[in-house]
């Protein structure tokens, strides 16, 4: 393999660039991204969470590269000046039943590798976070916040450095092969390259079908909606706090995250977006909302989930009912004390019997690999996806 086409602009894509100009110091590789910047979506429209790698399967890619993940940000942060803080995480149990799924939970966590986690009583919570409320919560000394933003646009100086090519504003609308080699055709020209990979997030499965794949799991997005405590409300919260996992519904629950620039972030909730870069209710994108009205998955998964669905399209519409479930964590909460924030979209795969994609999904072929299902931790794991794209080929 002598050059490579990068689809997609953001962390996956600019880590993997990163990762493989280290290894292949010859390669001629070319990045293709449809926005002007870089890391335009998924990577920036979030919580700016540094995850340890807590919640994942033992043995699960995710687990695996969540872990190594954040030791690989954070020692890439620290090179490069890069605002970050390893601050810690509370996982809030609130009740009996939440306590014992808290016990899986940290036996989870022990066994994926992380260091210095533990239970610890309520009298030790309210030490590190007052107001928190719950009556025994997980300690996770490792997870942090940081600049996604800057972190996107280092590893592009870096990879460009190193001799790698980006090119914004080069939406892909047609791959073809042909004698050996995939040729681009985008918005600013064609780019051709013996080695295709797509990173495009939020539209992988679309650029997967452009290069001839067939659409087994199809992106379905979630919104996920935030609001922002008002600055004489801030000190309720000091670090990061998250509510138990609840096993019956396939997304964390709200919680509040410290931002790296400051202020307190709450949420977010998952509402079926109606554009796959829908960051308001108001953005409908037609195409979009027919791709996913018209996959008999997402019509098992709503069937699955009915409880869940009703409870976030409230919460999505009722400041009020928002803050009901925030209280459960901060009980000192109130609506008054919460402003709209921003949103993100979930680039979330799912299959057509209506399930998740748990774990991260990476497809490899003779002359091109497709990472098809990147959601959280990917942000966090990025370096550490770059690095095991880079040892497949």
């Amino acid at each position: 393999m002598k050059s490579a086409l990068i689809v997609g602009g953001g962390l996956v894509g600019l880590a993997t660039a990163y990762r493989l100009r280290e290894r292949f110091p010859g390669l001629d590789l070319t990045i293709l991204e449809k926005e002007s910047r870089v890391g335009a979506h998924q990577s920036t429209h979030n919580s700016g969470v540094l995850h340890a790698g807590l919640y994942y399967r033992p043995g699960s890619a995710k687990a695996r590269l969540a872990v190594e993940g954040i030791r690989q940000m954070v020692a890439f942060c620290r090179a490069e000046n890069v605002a970050h803080e390893v601050c810690g995480k509370l996982v809030v149990a609130t009740n009996a039943e939440e306590t014992a799924r808290l016990g899986e939970l940290l036996r989870r966590g022990q066994a994926n590798g992380l260091q210095g986690l533990r239970q610890i009583d309520r009298e030790e919570m309210r030490r590190l976070e007052p107001q928190v409320g719950g009556v025994a919560a997980a300690h996770v000394p490792e997870e942090g916040i940081v600049d996604y933003q800057q972190v996107c646009d280092r590893l592009a100086a870096r990879a460009q450095e190193r001799g790698a090519r980006l090119v914004t504003g080069a939406r892909v609308v047609r791959l073809g092969r042909a004698a050996g080699v995939w040729v681009a055709t985008t918005a600013t020209g064609e780019y051709e390259a013996e080695f295709l990979l797509n990173c495009a997030g939020l539209h992988c499965d679309r650029v997967a079908q452009l290069a001839g794949e067939t659409r087994e799991v199809r992106i379905i997005p979630f919104r996920g909606e935030y609001y922002q405590l008002k600055a004489d409300r801030q000190a309720l919260v000091r670090h990061l706090i998250y509510p138990v996992p609840d096993p019956q519904f396939p997304f964390l629950g709200v919680h509040f995250t410290r931002l790296i620039h400051g202020g307190v972030e709450a949420g977010p909730n998952a509402v079926l977006a109606f554009a796959r870069e829908g960051y308001r209710l108001s953005t409908v994108n037609l195409r979009d909302l027919a791709d996913a009205l018209t996959f008999p998955g997402l019509w098992r998964f709503l069937g699955k989930y009915p409880q869940m669905v009703r409870t976030e399209l409230v919460q999505s519409f009722s400041k009020r009912r928002f803050c009901r479930s925030l209280q459960k964590l901060v009980p000192e909460i109130r609506p008054e004390d919460l402003d709209r924030g921003g949103a993100g979209v979930r680039a979330q795969a799912m299959s057509p019997a209506g399930d998740l994609v748990q774990d991260f999904h990476i497809v490899r072929r003779d002359h091109a690999l497709h990472v098809l299902n990147a959601p959280s931790p990917a942000a966090t794991a990025s370096l550490a996806i770059g690095e095991h794209i880079a040892g497949l080929l």
